[in-house]
């Protein structure tokens, strides 16, 4: 449940450093420790230590209720209750099954895979062109790169460093050994993302964060600051935008992937609304898997000259 910060003061950057070295090595301990259980009871496991003691310890449960009340004030308490464990037990069983390598491609290779988009994204590969696909904090996200690795697609994925250096190298590896390449979110790795996309490549973007210098676009009923990268990528490279889900279900592999239609061209800020809108569906029938605890309404008001 880590996740790397730039900071812009000395004194903020020492306690936040710390803050992040600490809960960097606390993942990585209880991945090691875990290793040696079966594959199911360790991701269950480790789901309850997400649920019950790394969700609190983190601060995850006031962030998911400041969030719920803003968007869904309507939930019951009980239910928000059980949001506030079940979302940080789906945050620690993606991180643990991301760890888990070989033994968790061989539980969701075989995962079913749908959607009004799929046809269309394997014309995509079988020909070369280029496809954005972009996800969110639902599920697993690694599930799809799975899956869709195993259909010939060869998927381009960004990550955000993590300070730890140590355990950052471990994450790289983990994520490339699900799907490769992969690119560290900064201009290198920029670079490189965009010159496997000119090559007609495919890219995953995770586009659900709070963005600093997004556009205000409604999400959930409110304004959120949020990045119209994705649909610029795909009108300057002439690339399918694919919306794409890893989702928890009730199968034999406990997933299934779902690829809806691409998103027709037309300009960045509708594209990108069509993309929330798809995401919105979604987290409204799976509360429990989307990470409520990201601060994606964060300065949400409108600027001097917006």
């Amino acid at each position: 449940m880590t996740h790397a910060a730039n900071m812009e003061h000395g004194k903020a950057d020492a306690s936040l450093s710390w803050k992040h070295w600490f809960e960097d090595r606390v993942t990585a301990t209880l991945l090691t420790v875990t290793r040696p259980l079966p594959y199911r009871w360790r991701i269950e496991v480790l789901g309850w230590l997400g649920a019950y003691v790394l969700g609190p310890l983190a601060g995850l449960p006031p962030r998911i209720r400041t969030n719920l009340a803003l968007v869904r004030p309507d939930l019951p308490e009980a239910e928000v209750r059980r949001l506030c464990r079940d979302v940080p037990r789906n945050v620690a069983r993606a991180m643990a099954e991301t760890f888990s390598g070989d033994a968790f491609i061989a539980r969701v290779k075989d995962s079913p895979i749908s959607g009004d988009g799929l046809a269309a994204l394997d014309a995509a590969r079988d020909a070369g062109r280029p496809v954005v696909l972009v996800t969110a904090h639902l599920g697993s996200y690694d599930a799809a790169r799975v899956v869709l690795r195993a259909r010939g697609c060869e998927i381009a994925g960004v990550y955000m460093p993590m300070r730890n250096r140590a355990f950052n190298r471990r994450y790289v590896a983990a994520m490339a050994h699900i799907a490769a390449p992969v690119f560290p979110r900064n201009k290198v790795g920029l670079v490189g993302l965009m010159r496997h996309l000119r090559k007609g490549g495919m890219i995953g973007l995770v586009a659900d964060h709070y963005m600093s210098k997004g556009r205000l676009i409604d999400f959930m009923g409110q304004p959120a600051r949020t990045s119209t990268g994705a649909a610029e990528m795909a009108l300057k490279h002439d690339a399918l935008l694919v919306p794409v889900y890893g989702l928890r279900a009730d199968t034999p592999t406990g997933f299934r992937v779902l690829v809806e239609a691409p998103i027709p061209h037309s300009d960045p800020v509708t594209m990108t609304r069509a993309l929330n809108a798809s995401l919105e569906a979604l987290v409204e029938a799976h509360m429990d898997q989307w990470m409520w605890a990201h601060l994606r309404w964060k300065k949400n008001k409108p600027r001097p000259g917006e």
